[in-house]
């Protein structure tokens, strides 16, 4: 049976903050089908308490610190997640239970299939019968290679994009006495399917991100901590919008200068993305942007 891996994900760091990212195929061993978080978490409430039969997950604590117990049906573990660039990958069949919630921590779950009620194991005896009954036939998860299949849009469409393309999103939000989830799928709740989930955390006051278009990737931007102002540019129009919920997001299509600003403290700005890092779809000064814009 396959056991729990701690990932030690990328922190890149600069006089801006510090950016941590997952991308699948690489740090999640599996297609990206869903993400939630969970925040408003009180003091002393408990997470998950179930298992899945066939659906993995990468766990991040984006803000705060919080135990992550797991039991495969042998022995039980405790790992205390507390830093931004440390996750948990969770394979299946494994009992899973979220405890001891800092004040404002926000759970980051990356998941590699849809919600699916069939999926879940909510009685302890009905898991551990099953894992001592099929330990031995459980089969190996099968592992996405990293290819990109992503269909590129026409460029000369992406060219049309305006500031007034950028769409706000009211994403769903389920609420809990035990803490609030907000859950992402694709397609459904977002126009695409993300393949990269990365994060910006640590910033200091007074600094700018972003400072760049794309020629193909679509980004989600929220804020799942504090708040932000975003400026978009389609050469033509300038917007600023602001995000402060973890429940509001900002769908930015390609071919639109975006500038982060205005952070508050302790803000985390959370960004899923169609696409994995490619150097070559970033457009990253200015006159280069209107060039691409005006062609």
């Amino acid at each position: 049976m396959e056991k729990e891996r701690i990932l030690e994900l990328p922190k890149i760091q600069d006089r801006r903050g510090s950016l941590s990212f997952i991308e699948e195929g690489l740090q999640a061993p599996f297609k990206i089908e869903r993400t939630y978080w969970i925040y408003n978490v009180p003091g002393g409430q408990k997470r998950g308490s179930h298992a899945f039969k066939n659906q993995e997950e990468i766990i991040v604590a984006l803000s705060g610190s919080f135990d992550v117990v797991l039991d495969d049906g042998y022995e039980k573990r405790v790992h205390q997640l507390n830093r931004s660039y440390k996750a948990i990958h969770v394979p299946k069949m494994m009992w899973r239970t979220l405890e001891n919630f800092s004040t404002n921590s926000v759970c980051l779950v990356l998941s590699s299939s849809a919600y699916d009620e069939d999926e879940y194991i909510r009685n302890y005896k009905d898991f551990h019968k099953m894992v001592r009954e099929g330990a031995k036939s459980q089969p190996q998860p099968e592992r996405r290679k990293d290819e990109n299949t992503v269909q590129r849009e026409d460029v000369n469409e992406i060219k049309k994009n305006t500031v007034f393309d950028c769409s706000f999103i009211r994403l769903p939000v389920i609420e809990n006495k035990a803490g609030n989830i907000t859950p992402v799928l694709n397609n459904v709740d977002i126009p695409f399917e993300m393949r990269r989930v990365f994060y910006i955390y640590d910033i200091p006051a007074g600094e700018t991100r972003g400072v760049h278009a794309h020629k193909y990737c679509h980004e989600i931007l929220v804020a799942a901590t504090g708040s932000f102002e975003v400026e978009l540019d389609d050469g033509k129009n300038i917007r600023t919008v602001t995000l402060n919920h973890p429940m509001y997001a900002l769908h930015i299509p390609p071919g639109i200068w975006a500038t982060e600003k205005n952070y508050s403290s302790a803000t985390v700005c959370l960004a899923l993305t169609s696409d994995v890092y490619e150097e070559e779809d970033y457009i990253r000064t200015y006159a280069e942007f209107k060039k691409f814009r005006s062609e």
